[in-house]
């Protein structure tokens, strides 16, 4: 399974939702509002049809889409400084919705 059927697959929309309410949609790092249950363990080929890793909770931290963005691109520099991704995937301007 690729990553784009993972997460558009019915029972990680199921998890996640259900994830981040247990979470009461609150960021575990920064306190803001949650919108991304984040995988702790990155997804891979060779774990993405692993039950136990890829819908286990367990493994699921409750991001906001700043706390996500940092965690995923700002270490690398993935983008260009002053953008971000949307919930989407789509670029933004960081500090526009």
């Amino acid at each position: 399974m690729t990553r784009v059927a993972f997460y558009n697959s019915t029972a990680w929309r199921r998890l996640s939702r259900a994830f981040l309410m247990s979470k009461y949609y609150i960021c575990e790092r920064c306190g803001k509002p949650a919108e991304i249950a984040h995988h702790k363990t990155h997804l891979n080929p060779a774990n993405i049809n692993n039950p136990g890793i890829a819908l286990n909770p367990a493994k699921l931290e409750a991001l906001c889409l700043d706390c996500h963005n940092t965690e995923h691109f700002n270490a690398g520099g993935a983008i260009s400084k002053g953008l971000a991704f949307t919930v989407e995937g789509d670029i933004r301007k960081e500090g526009i919705q």
